[in-house]
């Protein structure tokens, strides 16, 4: 049985959002585009997706907002107009930037601009470390809240005089803004307050919001349109975007308001994991529904135990296994979704009981 397989079998999963199979998700958004006589976009221009794109905007701030078809195109492009705006080629990202460690290099083999490393790789950076790179920056990226180090975010002042330094030195500030919808819960503002200071900002329409793929990059009318004629020299000028905006779109406003409890329950979660020493959060305080999860066994051992587990209980525990730092160590990762919100408070207990028991073994 494969992973997938295994994973789709149990009855009970810890992170995420439940997927509906190909037939529940094509049959739901019939019915949705059929109570709302939805028509095919041509090329993006639709009445769906143009209102979508307007919402996203007004959730954010901003002038203007365009779909693209992924979230990898969608940066690179805006890096690349930001750095030919701004006259330098250079843009800061953190080491465990989406773009550093899952693209590929794309932003180096197709020449949208040149990348330095900014801050600890196990932490979020500073304004101090922005400071300390003498050279003339096109841009720099913030990954709101950023995955790789488990959902971490700059506090608020921090994020503010980050804002204020950029905009003092002509610098473009963009966010890479996958999961900033949980970012807001964490901050207890709202988005478009978040988004105030950025010069544009990335959203996922697929990652907390669930839709089968896609994102939106929100700026400024003339930056957008500048993004949307890049899309289309890159190959992203999707004849028809229909699918994916309504399998966002009739879901997105049900997943927007059911952050706060999404981080609610992560707050719980972090409050019952302090009974299972073997099971360390990080960060050491929530700052999104996310989080890793350090375990003293390595990766394979991780991952034997994951399986075991999932075919002697039914429970599906977490879906990829990370090497740490030290050997004989790993982690994971939990996105806290509708899964772990529905599950009984001692229906966890028993799962987290039964993780930390196979850990000591």
């Amino acid at each position: 049985m494969t992973d997938a397989e295994l994973k789709q079998s149990c009855r009970h999963h810890l992170p995420g959002h439940r997927q509906p199979s190909p037939a529940e998700l094509f049959s739901a958004m019939g019915d949705w585009c059929a109570a709302r006589d939805v028509l095919h976009d041509v090329y993006g221009n639709g009445a769906l997706i143009q209102e979508f794109e307007q919402k996203v905007a007004r959730l954010l701030g901003f002038e203007a907002a365009l779909f693209c078809i992924t979230g990898t195109m969608t940066q690179a492009t805006a890096l690349r107009i930001a750095c030919a705006e701004r006259g330098s080629k250079l843009v800061a990202l953190h080491p465990t930037s989406h773009i550093l460690k899952h693209e590929r290099g794309n932003h180096q083999l197709f020449d949208h601009f040149q990348a330095l490393q900014i801050g600890d790789p196990h932490r979020p950076w500073t304004l101090d470390e922005l400071k300390g790179i003498p050279d003339q920056l096109g841009a720099v990226a913030l990954e709101l809240p950023a995955r790789e180090i488990g959902g971490q975010c700059p506090s608020w002042d921090e994020l503010s005089a980050i804002k204020d330094y950029c905009r003092k030195q002509g610098i473009h500030l963009h966010m890479d803004g996958a999961r900033l919808w949980e970012t807001a819960a964490a901050y207890g503002r709202p988005a478009v307050e978040i988004a105030a200071g950025f010069d544009s900002v990335y959203v996922s329409l697929y990652k907390g919001i669930g839709g089968m793929g896609g994102a939106m990059l929100a700026g400024s009318a003339a930056f957008v349109a500048k993004a949307q004629e890049w899309y289309r020299r890159q190959g992203g000028n999707v004849y028809q975007r229909t699918p994916y905006v309504v399998a966002a779109a009739m879901q997105f406003d049900a997943r927007l308001a059911a952050m706060p409890d999404y981080f609610k329950r992560t707050q719980w979660l972090y409050q019952v994991l302090r009974e299972y020493p073997l099971l360390v959060p990080n960060p050491a305080q929530p700052q999104a529904n996310m989080l890793h999860l350090h375990l003293p066994v390595s990766r394979e051992r991780a991952l034997q135990i994951r399986n075991r587990i999932a075919e002697q209980h039914s429970v599906w525990l977490f879906n990829g296994a990370n090497h740490a730092a030290l050997p004989g160590r790993s982690f994971v990762e939990l996105y806290i979704g509708d899964h772990l919100l529905h599950l009984p408070d001692q229906r966890v207990r028993e799962i987290l009981t039964l993780w930390s028991d196979a850990l000591a073994n």
